[in-house]
């Protein structure tokens, strides 16, 4: 079963995020993910987010997810995504229906 990454935030600091995404891409590719959504102009129809970025990303399983999460590589560079923004993340699973 797939299992996603879902981060939604606002970026505070341009520069500081640009850095974190030159050094998470290829955390992500080395982990097998794939990058489904990149969108910085997320509309909002429910609730209050913290912002209109959304990021989603694609692994083979939640664990898979969560192994990428707590790399070494991606734990190296997560700081400066969590210093540049403010928001959240989950990883979560697909369902099968039916």
């Amino acid at each position: 079963m797939a299992g996603y990454f879902i981060a939604q935030y606002k970026v505070n600091d341009p520069a500081l995020y640009k850095e974190y995404q030159g050094g998470a891409g290829p955390t992500i590719q080395a982990h097998g993910g794939e990058l489904v959504i990149f969108d910085v102009a997320a509309e909002t129809i429910e609730g209050a987010p913290p912002g209109p970025q959304t990021v989603v990303l694609k692994f083979e399983s939640a664990q898979a997810a969560k192994a990428w999460y707590a790399s070494e590589e991606y734990q190296a560079v997560v700081g400066k995504r969590l210093a540049a923004t403010e928001g959240f993340a989950v990883i979560s699973q697909s369902m099968n229906l039916g």
